[in-house]
């Protein structure tokens, strides 16, 4: 009896060694990992807080040499001069009303042509379903001068529309994500729905939109990312200097005359700040929102 008691004493010892070796080399990874993580988001945030600093600086230190990280004297007025040196209040009320629209367009009409591809059979669903993941590899160039004279003979260049109206037509990818959430989602309630005398346009909006809600929340956010921050689109379509967005008053801003580096950082400062916090509120379902498995498993 001592001599198998003795012997199970043996054999635990190499184990435990084993054990605890394996859980240093698995804390040794995690510590590696934690130190390439934190290098990785120094390297990616440092132009970040490089054009925050900048706009706190006087103009005399942003142009000496050798440059400085951090300024020597913290300059606060620059937003405000920057903020009366063009109308930004004006381009911001504008930026917002396109960018309002735009979400609004993305996300009624992805999640309504999603619906229709994942929850309704009609003929030739998958052959156009096909199609419109195709267009996703069309450059957004090629279309641009097609899209430029449509609306030319139309007439709405000049006008908001063409940088409003596409987005209420949906997007590929957009249609890819809310598809797979749909497909989660398990067909037995829309019967059950159905049976009780629903149609699909009620099921859609009672039943499906919130339980994607976080699909939904991530298009809010994509949308609101690419409209607010959109420059190609409004110098295309916008000629109005009253009509400007943002992104058109800040290069308007830059070739008035010499470029003061300081106040141009002070405003995209604050036209940053909006998508920074839209983010940091919304990042949970941003993360959820990519997870293509979707809402409830059946």
């Amino acid at each position: 009896m001592i001599e198998s008691t003795s012997l199970k004493e043996a054999t635990d010892v190499p184990k435990q060694k084993h054990f605890k070796s394996r859980k240093r080399q698995k804390k040794i990874g995690q510590i590696v990992t934690y130190i390439l993580l934190i290098g990785i988001s120094i390297v990616l945030l440092a132009p970040l807080f490089w054009m925050v600093f900048t706009s706190l600086k006087p103009m005399e230190e942003v142009v000496q040499f050798p440059p400085t990280f951090f300024p020597e004297t913290f300059q606060w007025s620059n937003y405000t001069e920057t903020i009366q040196a063009f109308p930004f209040f004006q381009y911001m009320k504008n930026t917002l009303y396109i960018t309002f629209f735009v979400v609004l367009g993305n996300v009624v009409s992805n999640s309504f042509i999603a619906y229709g591809f994942a929850k309704i059979s009609f003929p030739g669903k998958k052959f156009l379903f096909s199609l419109v993941l195709a267009t996703m590899m069309i450059p957004g160039f090629v279309t641009m001068i097609p899209q430029y004279i449509l609306f030319t003979k139309i007439g709405w260049v000049g006008t908001y529309l063409p940088l409003i109206v596409p987005s209420f037509f949906g997007s590929a990818f957009n249609i890819f994500l809310m598809r797979q959430f749909y497909l989660s989602i398990n067909d037995e309630l829309i019967e059950a729905a159905q049976i009780d005398g629903a149609n699909h346009l009620f099921i859609w909006s009672r039943l499906m939109v919130p339980l994607t809600k976080p699909a939904l929340i991530t298009i809010g956010i994509t949308s609101f990312n690419g409209a607010w921050n959109d420059f190609l689109g409004p110098l295309l379509y916008i000629h109005d200097e009253d009509m400007y967005t943002l992104q058109i008053g800040l290069q308007s801003f830059q070739s008035q005359s010499s470029t003061q580096w300081n106040y141009l950082m002070a405003g995209a400062t604050l036209v940053m700040i909006p998508t920074v916090l839209l983010f940091f509120f919304a990042q949970k379902y941003f993360i959820q929102g990519m997870d293509l498995t979707g809402g409830t498993k059946g």
